[in-house]
């Protein structure tokens, strides 16, 4: 009876002795820890922030003459038989400055997909300018020897502008990484100028006069509402409970008498609700 208790004790020591060397892990308990788990940022909401802006903008004035040289030239003799308003005159510019600005929107969040729609704008400084002339001789009309000159000047600045966007996000921790795209839209003050003068002379034998034409016009359109369209990418970072870091890069597209082109990166802080 005594080697029978013996034998039990020595049985439950060794046993003991086995699950206290056995690793704590949670499936022996039934269970996950918390340190197994994943916690889930949840982006769905509304959300504002505000940002800093650095960027260029490249500006083409190549035809923002054309349609007033076309007009001063309406009847005009040589314009029919040369096309004198079409001459290349202009070029571009590129220019670079800062902006600041902000941004409102709502996040539609299923699962790890973010959807959102986002009101951006920033206020900036881009302004650039162009000017040219061309001249050019013909021998017409008969027994003339004809002399034109077209000259043609413009600026632009941009000082407002911004996107209304749908973007499109994947959640991945803290981070949410989206691309985006949708409709630009900007204020911008666009002056031209555009001007042509002939001379017409005579080199025949009947004795007739020599010729003269000139002309000049302007357009004036300041707080001109412009628009196009904008791309870019991004990400948010959140730091603690609905605050967030955004960085972003954005592409604007403004079409109008004179095409620009903006290109933009940008730092920001956002609060989602």
């Amino acid at each position: 009876m005594r080697r029978l208790l013996l034998v039990a004790v020595m049985c439950g020591a060794v046993s003991g002795a086995q699950a206290a060397d056995m690793p704590d892990l949670p499936f022996l308990r039934g269970s996950f820890t918390e340190g197994l788990s994943r916690s889930t940022v949840n982006w769905g909401g509304a959300y504002v922030g505000a940002h800093a802006s650095h960027g260029a903008a490249d500006m083409d004035f190549t035809n923002s003459g054309q349609d007033l040289l076309a007009k001063l030239l309406n009847n005009v003799d040589i314009e029919s038989q040369f096309n004198i308003s079409k001459w290349p005159l202009l070029g571009k510019a590129h220019m670079q400055n800062s902006g600041y600005g902000g941004f409102i929107g709502y996040n539609w969040q299923w699962t790890d997909a973010v959807v959102a729609i986002e009101l951006n704008y920033t206020h900036g400084n881009f302004f650039g300018s162009n000017m040219g002339s061309q001249s050019r001789s013909f021998q017409y009309p008969t027994d003339y020897v004809t002399s034109a000159t077209v000259a043609s000047a413009a600026t632009m600045r941009v000082t407002d502008y911004g996107s209304l966007r749908v973007r499109g996000g994947y959640a991945i921790d803290n981070f949410l990484p989206y691309g985006f795209a949708g409709i630009a839209m900007g204020r911008a003050n666009i002056n031209r100028w555009a001007a042509y003068s002939a001379y017409y002379q005579y080199v025949g034998t009947g004795g007739l006069p020599d010729l003269t034409g000139s002309g000049s016009l302007t357009d004036n359109a300041n707080a001109h509402f412009i628009t196009g369209f904008a791309g870019g990418v991004g990400v948010d970072v959140m730091l603690y409970a609905g605050l967030f870091l955004r960085a972003e890069w954005e592409y604007l597209r403004f079409t109008s008498t004179v095409d620009t082109t903006i290109n933009t990166v940008r730092a920001g802080l956002g609060y989602k609700f």
